[in-house]
C-alpha cells in the first residue's frame, strides 16, 4: 500500500492545508438498487497526476514542496 503525499509550504511553513488539483483515472464498481439509487462499492485508482498544489494559508503554488515520508511500523 502506498502512502499519501505530505506537503510543506516553503513560504509560510504550512504543513496542514493545501488545495491539490489532480486528474484521476479510476475503475469503479457501481451497484444500483431496483429503484435506481447508485452506490459505488469499490473504486481503484488506475492512474493519478497531480497538476498543482497551492498553500491554503498564503496562496502560493510555486513554494510548496513534497516531503519525503518514512514508513511507519
Amino acid at each position: 500500500m502506498s502512502s499519501l503525499p505530505r506537503y510543506r509550504c516553503t513560504s509560510c511553513g504550512n504543513l496542514t492545508r493545501f488545495d491539490v488539483t489532480s486528474t484521476r483515472r479510476t475503475r469503479s464498481y457501481y451497484h444500483y438498487t431496483v429503484g435506481g439509487e447508485l452506490t459505488v462499492e469499490e473504486e481503484s485508482v488506475l492512474d493519478e497526476a497531480v497538476e498543482a498544489v497551492e498553500c491554503r494559508w498564503c496562496g502560493t503554488a510555486g513554494q510548496v514542496e513534497l516531503l519525503e515520508t518514512s514508513p511507519t511500523g
